[in-house]
């Protein structure tokens, strides 16, 4: 889900989003207006509208029944990288609310909120930071920041996430012919050392969306050039290999021996998806 699917400070060249260039229409893209959302009514919703979304596959003969029960009931929630939900001002009450649910919170942002994100009473269940640039060259031209000092206000989130109490995630979204080369690799090496993400996430950009206006298939990287970067990534940090998913094109490192599961996990430990 996303509190704030309009509102960003950035506009990447990456994005799926559509912009107002994009549609010919204008909105304050920085600016989100104070809503003054129930937030037991959005969660409530969400879980509703979720269920109505799988309904229609109750009896098809391909779904398993357990699995479907168990999706009609969710647990886990992802609070998304669409727009940037660290503006939307109701994110502590919400992230509270499905932890009150007993539900666990995965909260994906770009960073530029360390006001938000360093001083959040309740903290998420994990933290992701999504990242493609790994200076500021490079941060203006890929992330296209919308509010002065964008680069400045990531790297002060960084720097106080070792103490951040909860496991965090360095997401890499890597374009083939962008950030994918050996002075990415050194460059994010010197991220990492910064942030000392619990888990690194080096995933493939896909040509999806708005972003096919911007980007050519070209720049889509196979789940193998993905895999060759996360073995020379590991070499760098020294965050060991753990696990990887052709179809999404992602590879997990982590200095963990063991995973940090949330509910039931998967009974294989660390698992390749093949």
């Amino acid at each position: 889900m996303s509190p704030a699917a309009f509102w960003c400070w950035n506009a990447c060249v990456h994005c799926w989003r559509l912009r107002p260039s994009d549609t010919g229409l204008k909105w304050n893209e920085v600016k989100m207006p104070d809503y003054n959302d129930d937030v037991k009514r959005v969660v409530d919703r969400l879980i509703e509208e979720q269920r109505k979304m799988l309904s229609g596959y109750k009896d098809h003969k391909n779904v398993d029944k357990k699995m479907f029960e168990e999706a009609m009931d969710p647990k886990h929630v992802a609070i998304s990288l669409t727009g940037e939900p660290t503006l939307y001002n109701k994110l502590e009450d919400l992230i509270m609310e499905f932890h009150r649910r007993g539900m666990t919170t995965f909260l994906v942002t770009r960073g530029v909120r360390p006001d938000v994100i360093l001083n959040l009473k309740e903290k998420p269940s994990q933290l992701y930071i999504s990242m493609e640039a790994y200076n500021k060259e490079m941060y203006e031209w890929l992330n296209q920041p919308l509010v002065p000092n964008a680069w400045e206000l990531t790297m002060e989130t960084l720097k106080g996430l070792p103490e951040y109490g909860r496991p965090t995630v360095l997401r890499i979204t890597l374009m083939k012919g962008i950030n994918m080369d050996e002075k990415a690799i050194n460059g994010f090496a010197k991220i990492v050392e910064i942030m000392q993400p619990t888990y690194i996430e080096p995933k493939g950009y896909m040509y999806v969306g708005a972003s096919m206006l911007r980007l050519s298939r070209d720049n889509m990287p196979t789940h193998d050039e993905v895999r060759k970067f996360a073995e020379e990534l590991s070499k760098a940090t020294g965050y060991p290999i753990r696990s990887e998913s052709k179809p999404s094109r992602i590879v997990l490192l982590s200095k963990l021996d063991k995973p940090i599961r949330f509910g039931k996990g998967c009974p294989e430990g660390w698992n390749s998806e093949y």
